[in-house]
């Protein structure tokens, strides 16, 4: 069994019949083997059995099982393990069954699934149209009947007769075909019954009777009694239901594993193992005919020894989550970056901030991606709180901020850049070797700001009068990966001393508003799933984004004008980055800031790094890296996180800094250690007060007015001539509005009347008087909406390759939204078939297939369907297109919704289109729930649909790895069917 897998690999890399006998011969099988393997797969041999030509058994063999008397076969009743497989009615057949459909729905291709279809306009669907079997339409509008496999089509084209293919014709022992059908004929000392069907064993004491009327019943009795002595396993195999051995007291019967021998001595029954211990089984046990099958829970696979399972990591697959994905036994969690939400359960979308009580900004707000900014009315700027607005002339904010500075000088082996950033400092680790530095704000482009023709410059509220330049700019970084190190050299003296003399010569010295660098690994992208690089250059590539304020100072009115300022600022920008590009080549740049010296990277040529070393801003607990928490940084020089010290704080984690806590002039704010955001720096004024600063002392905000935040120099009103039941009122629900709205709604101060939230907006609380934005690019399918799960993605999923992909229904894992439509065309390459696999699908049926998922040749409502589906189904299904261009619609109306689909597909070489066919259309690839979970296993799949696509690609895996993929029952089930594929 252990060649299984490749054995199938070996299959499909052959076209030609003397390529399928090279291949055999290189892995030393000939078709005499081949032969015997496939007779002991299919035959249970017991002792004395006798033996048939191996195309009766053959015949037999696929539904039946052989009986132990060496003589009669049993019918085995597939529709009993999981229907047969069947989406609707299964029907037991003598060897064999079929998939019947309800009411109102039709047979498809793959002879499991049923299709629902509206009568107008389709003839099929016209009771009279005299199919026996299946009814198909032609491209003309008519119709043409076809039979199942096993049937032959009659002369009038209509009905469909039995052949010896299909159950061996319902005969238990031989069959021949014959043109009015096939005829049942028995072995020898067998007599055909009156159904000619089934055969008995003649009586051998009623046939001497007959022909020998003078014969006593004396000597009968005596020829019993003689017979019963005389007893032998050659006769009628000692009446042993399965394996007999003549002993000297007699015959003795004995039963294969699995069953257990009666007090009769001679008939088996089948054992429960599950009542024992629930049969080892670590999950569930199902007890079979002779054996028993483990199943696992879902979220779990079996494992190989069939026993016990395994939690299935659903974060394998990147697209399981748009940010975050953390696995978890049985199941997983998707988490999404700072500023984002979580809808669709599995995607990640920027929070409308701006939408929830204007975002809590006095004046303005404008939102962004990941964040949003507020902004003043002119003659005002922004408070040290970021949202109040106070006067130009007023307060100026509490600690200003320092700008980032670039600094290059020319040293011994070129030229030295140091980038110091003493604030506002924010590091983001992404996947291994790659992370972002940012210092500064960057200035957005407001609704009230202006852009200059070449669309360099923003001009924002604060700074109305001073135009910034933004430029983008990539630099590769020789051989170093992307690993923030604490440089070993004391960078900051070099530094000061450089400043300090006044014979060093600075070739470069900017202060930029904001920069932001993202250091990416060179082979981080092109490693393969085993961890192997595929021969690519090592090294790092950094995109650094810069953002410069024009100095309006060299302004004159005589040589210079704003213009001419910025086309020189802009030609500086550019010599600074030909500098910059250098420093970085020669890995002779380097970071300075919260007072610590850093790297971008560090060379291969240098000592590699112990194990277990963790990214940027993590520490290492254990084996495990952790992120240092909100209210600490990492400390290089200490090799761990560090509470952040009195007068700053920190919001987030794994940073390598702490920012500086607002606070009033003249006056020192509480020595608190630790804060993890700006609310936690002390002296700040609580929620529902407020004071001139937003510092103490504070007065609670006057009737009519609330206030949720803390250091604001406002309280905002409740509108309408509204008051409050109590002074320093925290929260709008407070204010005795005439009403109280309930969730989906929000409370209009000018009317006083509870508004439904409009269509994208929702409300999950009852009494305020805002409805949040959906996130990112959802909206919801009605108004008064009340959950962030209504919130839909409208845009059709999916990814078409020439090889591999998948289509989805929008939203997908989430509920896919109303009256959308969508449609996809697979276009295979040239002779590639397609092959699709249908996991599940959830369709709801109560709005009588308002929602439905169809796949056929072409948009044609006329031409050849090959799957068709208006209703939940669970358990998986696979198919090949009946056509090589495969057109597919999702439609669903503005009734009920679902969570819809997602379904893969592969492409493969056309000359294996009747083995996988013999694959996907056995009821035995579905009738096992292990199955059913490969099927489900997007892991599985994955290296499934790799080597049916590319069938070289086997050679990826492991032999241990193709052993512990799937469990053995899907390996058997696999191997014979190559076998018979590669029988001459």
């Amino acid at each position: 069994m252990a060649v299984t897998l490749m054995l199938f690999v070996k299959v499909l890399t052959v076209h030609t019949s003397a390529r399928v006998k090279q291949a055999l011969k290189a892995m030393d099988i000939t078709v005499k083997t081949l032969m015997s393997v496939t007779w002991s797969l299919t035959v249970v041999v017991c002792t004395n059995a006798t033996t048939y030509p191996a195309t009766t058994v053959a015949r037999v063999m696929m539904g039946s099982i052989w009986r132990t008397d060496g003589h009669n076969c049993l019918d085995v009743d597939e529709c009993k393990f999981n229907n047969g497989g069947c989406q609707h009615i299964c029907v037991n057949t003598m060897g064999s069954y079929e998939c019947r459909c309800k009411d109102g729905f039709f047979l498809s291709d793959n002879q499991h699934t049923c299709i629902h279809r509206s009568v107008e306009g389709l003839s099929c669907m016209n009771k009279e149209h005299g199919c026996a079997h299946i009814c198909k339409e032609t491209p003309k509008g008519g119709v043409a009947c076809e039979c199942r496999p096993g049937f032959e089509l009659a002369r009038n084209q209509r009905d469909c007769i039995l052949t010896c293919n299909h159950g061996n014709g319902g005969c238990q022992h031989t069959c021949e075909d014959t043109e009015n059908g096939p005829i049942c004929r028995c072995h020898l000392r067998y007599t055909l019954q009156p159904d000619k069907r089934s055969c008995v064993e003649r009586d051998e004491a009623s046939t001497d009777t007959s022909e020998h009327n003078s014969t006593s019943f004396t000597e009968v009795d005596k020829r019993v009694k003689r017979r019963l002595l005389m007893e032998t396993c050659a006769v009628n195999n000692g009446g042993c239901d399965c394996t007999c051995k003549d002993t000297s007291t007699g015959v003795r019967c004995s039963c294969p594993v699995g069953f257990t021998l009666q007090p009769d001595g001679k008939t088996c029954k089948d054992i429960d193992e599950c009542e024992l211990h629930n049969g080892g089984c670590e999950h569930f046990c199902r007890n079979t005919i002779g054996s028993f099958e483990c199943n696992c829970r879902k979220g779990f696979k079996l494992l190989t020894d069939e026993r016990s399972c395994q939690d299935i990591d659903e974060c394998f697959f990147e697209r399981t989550c748009d940010h975050t994905c953390v696995n978890s036994p049985g199941g997983f969690q998707c988490l999404c970056n700072k500023g984002y939400t979580l809808y669709g359960l599995a995607h990640c979308g920027d929070i409308n901030e701006c939408s929830v009580n204007n975002g809590g900004c006095e004046h303005g707000c404008e939102n962004s991606v990941g964040g949003f900014e507020c902004f003043c009315h002119p003659g005002y700027k922004l408070h040290w709180n970021k949202k109040d607005c106070i006067e130009a002339q007023g307060l100026p904010p509490a600690n200003p901020h320092s700008k980032p500075t670039l600094n290059c000088s020319k040293q011994e082996g070129g030229d030295r850049c140091f980038l110091t950033c003493q604030s506002q400092v924010h590091i983001s680790s992404g996947m291994e070797d790659s992370y972002t530095v940012t210092c500064g704000m960057p200035l957005p482009c407001l609704a009230d700001t202006q852009r200059n023709n070449s669309g360099l410059s923003c001009l924002g509220s604060e700074k109305a009068t001073v135009p910034r330049i933004k430029t983008t700019a990539t630099f590769k970084s020789g051989t170093s990966k992307c690993n923030l190190k604490r440089s070993h050299e004391n960078l900051k003296q070099s530094l000061n001393w450089a400043l300090s003399d006044s014979k060093f010569f600075f070739t470069e010295n900017v202060q930029f508003s904001y920069v932001r660098l993202r250091c990416t690994s060179s082979g981080q992208k092109m490693r393969s799933r085993h961890g192997r690089k595929a021969g690519e250059e090592d090294g790092s590539s950094i995109m650094a984004e810069f953002e410069l304020d024009v100095n309006l100072e060299e302004v004159t009115a005589e040589s210079c004008d704003l213009s001419c300022v910025r086309r020189r600022s802009e030609k500086r920008l550019r010599k600074t980055i030909r500098t910059l590009r250098k420093s970085i080549n020669r890995e002779q740049f380097h970071l300075h800031f919260a007072g610590s010296d850093y790297e971008l990277g560090k060379s291969q040529s240098q000592p590699a790094e112990l194990p277990g070393h963790c990214v940027t801003g993590q520490v290492l607990i254990g084996r495990k890296c952790v992120s240092c928490g909100a209210g600490t940084h990492y400390d290089g020089d200490q090799g761990r996180c560090v509470l952040c010290p009195a007068g700053t704080y920190q919001d987030e984690e794994g940073q390598m800094s702490c920012e500086v806590c607002p606070g009033p002039e003249g006056r020192e704010v509480s020595k608190v250690v630790g804060a993890r955001n700006m609310s936690e720096c002390g002296g700040q004024c609580s929620p529902g007060q407020h004071s001139r600063d937003g510092f103490v002392p504070c007065s609670l905000c006057p009737l009519g007015t609330y206030q949720p935040e803390v250091g604001r120099t406002t309280c905002f009103p409740c509108g309408g001539n509204l008051v409050t039941k109590r002074i320093g009122a925290v929260t709008f629900q407070e204010c005795e509005t005439k009403v109280q709205c309930s969730p989906g709604h929000y409370y209009d101060t000018s009317t006083h009347r509870c508004i439904r939230c409009p269509t994208g907006t929702y409300q999950g609380e009852f009494g305020q008087n805002y409805c949040v934005a959906c996130p990112g690019n959802t909206t919801t399918d009605f108004d008064g909406s009340t959950n962030i799960m209504q919130c839909k993605n409208r845009q059709c999923g999916g990814e078409l390759g020439d090889f591999t992909g998948y289509i989805e229904s929008p939203n997908y894992p989430g509920n896919y939204p109303a009256n959308v439509e969508c449609t996809w065309t697979i276009n295979p390459p040239p002779k590639r078939r397609i092959l699709i696999v249908v996991p599940e699908i959830y369709l709801p049926i109560e709005d009588e297939c308002g929602d439905y998922l169809v796949m056929r040749k072409s948009s044609l409502s006329n031409s050849v369907t090959t799957y068709e589906t208006c209703q939940t189904y669970e358990r998986p299904i696979a198919f090949t297109s009946r056509s090589k261009r495969l057109w597919i619609q999702f439609r669903s109306n503005e009734g009920n919704s679902g969570k819809g689909f997602q379904v893969p597909y592969v492409t493969y070489d056309e000359d294996y289109q009747e083995l996988i066919e013999d694959i996907v259309r056995d009821g035995r690839l579905y009738a096992s729930e292990n199955h059913q979970e490969i099927l489900k296993d997007k892991k599985l799949m994955k290296a499934l649909f790799d080597v049916l696509a590319h069938p070289q690609n086997f050679f990826n895996y492991t032999a241990q790895e193709s052993r512990e993929m799937f469990p053995k029952s899907f390996i058997r089930f696999l191997r014979s069917k190559v076998l018979r594929f590669l029988r001459p």
